[in-house]
């Protein structure tokens, strides 16, 4: 194939969206990190220094997943948990802690969270969570379109 023909092929074929992470954490070193980290998965990020900011954003935009820490102030993860849960469009919720405990734990998985991961958190495993959680949630928007 030409290399012209080949150029104009490329050009008319469209690559499916970069699956949209939300990060929410308090600690911006955090944030840094796993902007990173899931950027270098071919995935956009963008991170929320609250749980009030992320909350905001949603009225602009949703995102396919979200990696969300517990421990903030003011809004905590679970406050932030239960209004995502509210929301017509169900958004995926990776919960990330720095401080588990057997009723954590329990609380964020009976919330609904994808997954629950600890601090540090293991980048395959977190990488995994994402594209299982933002997978599963496709799967069912395929059924309910049926």
């Amino acid at each position: 194939m030409g290399s012209l023909l080949r150029a104009r092929y490329c050009v008319g074929r469209m690559s499916p969206p970069r699956p949209q992470v939300a990060v929410v954490d308090d600690e911006q070193s955090i944030c840094i990190a796993l902007q990173r980290l899931i950027r270098s998965a071919n995935m956009d990020v963008k991170t929320y220094p609250s749980g009030e900011e992320f909350l905001n954003s949603l009225e602009n935009a949703r995102p396919d997943c979200v990696v969300l820490d517990l421990h903030m102030p003011k809004l905590t993860g679970f406050d932030v948990q239960a209004r995502l849960a509210q929301l017509a469009t169900r958004v995926p919720v990776i919960v990330i802690t720095g401080h588990d405990t057997p009723e954590t734990r329990a609380r964020a998985i009976t919330n609904g969270a994808a997954a629950y991961l600890l601090k540090p958190v293991d980048d395959r495993m977190l990488l995994d969570a994402i594209s299982e959680a933002i997978a599963d949630r496709a799967a069912v928007g395929a059924r309910e379109l049926k």
